[in-house]
């Protein structure tokens, strides 16, 4: 009985994101929301705002952080519609406001959305039976709040650093390799679901860029982005992914970040798009 009402829901949700395929919201702002951590504060706090509005693009981006957060602390906060997040809001001047003691359903009213963005945390992220276990809730609740038109897309996050000391790094016997192989066979069997438009390939962005002459120095500790060409190298990636834009040709680029690592940190997120589940070397 369980598993038949399971399966009508996945139905049920594959048809309303499949009707969830629609351009921007009426008055022309993108308008991203994630249910998340640290890694999405790496992910789309930085970066991506300047890359949008560079190539004419109004966004604005919302964060729900909760440093380390797993989709199953969030089934647990939405349950009880518990005020624990902190609400990191970039607004269409590229103003940022944190509200604290915020609920997902607060953020999840704040605005029309047109991106609603879920995630594992870093140290599950490639155990799919972690993420099966939460995200069908998470993605109903979400989906019971904001209706049909949103799109839904999961954040597929990077894999530590080599000689990472993060204890989660054991889960993959800390090898960096077996970690990203185990983040996108999850990430497919997420994609296999129905519930997203898009997978957002960081991980393999990251991973591209390592394979260039920067090397493995995308982390500041190892498992979160160095805070220059690290976090541009994740922006690039969501900024090509929502608005479908090569993003080697937009012109923006951090005063921090140097013209090669730029150069490195586009191409890297370029390809990754091209080529969410593999490995493209990046030859600079």
């Amino acid at each position: 009985m369980k598993k038949t009402i399971f399966l009508v829901l996945v139905a049920i949700l594959h048809q309303f994101c499949t009707l969830a395929q629609t351009p921007l919201s009426s008055d022309s702002v993108l308008k991203i929301l994630a249910i998340g951590n640290s890694f999405s504060e790496d992910g789309i706090e930085n970066y991506l705002y300047e890359l949008a509005s560079v190539s004419g693009k109004k966004i604005i981006i919302g964060n729900m952080y909760i440093g380390g957060a797993p989709l199953s602390l969030h089934v647990k906060n939405a349950r009880a519609n518990a005020a624990s997040y902190s609400y990191r809001k970039i607004d269409i001047s590229g103003k940022k406001v944190v509200t604290n003691q915020t609920s997902v359903a607060q953020a999840l009213s704040d605005e029309n959305w047109d991106y609603i963005s879920f995630q594992q945390a870093s140290p599950l992220s490639g155990q799919y039976q972690t993420i099966v276990e939460s995200l069908p809730e998470l993605v109903t609740y979400v989906r019971g709040k904001v209706g049909a038109l949103p799109q839904f897309v999961y954040h597929q996050t990077w894999a530590y650093q080599q000689d990472a000391t993060h204890e989660g790094f054991k889960n993959y016997n800390s090898d960096q390799l077996t970690m990203y192989k185990a983040i996108v066979n999850a990430s497919k069997q997420v994609a296999a679901l129905g519930y997203f438009a898009h997978i957002i390939p960081a991980g393999t962005a990251v991973q591209n860029a390592r394979s260039s002459s920067l090397g493995d120095t995308f982390t500041r500790d190892g498992y979160h982005l160095q805070l220059d060409y690290g976090r541009f190298t994740a922006a690039c990636t969501w900024y090509e992914m929502l608005f479908g834009q090569d993003v080697r040709k937009n012109t923006y680029k951090p005063s921090a970040v140097s013209e090669i690592q730029a150069e490195i940190a586009k191409a890297a997120a370029h390809k990754a798009v091209k080529k969410p589940y593999k490995i493209s070397k990046i030859k600079r």
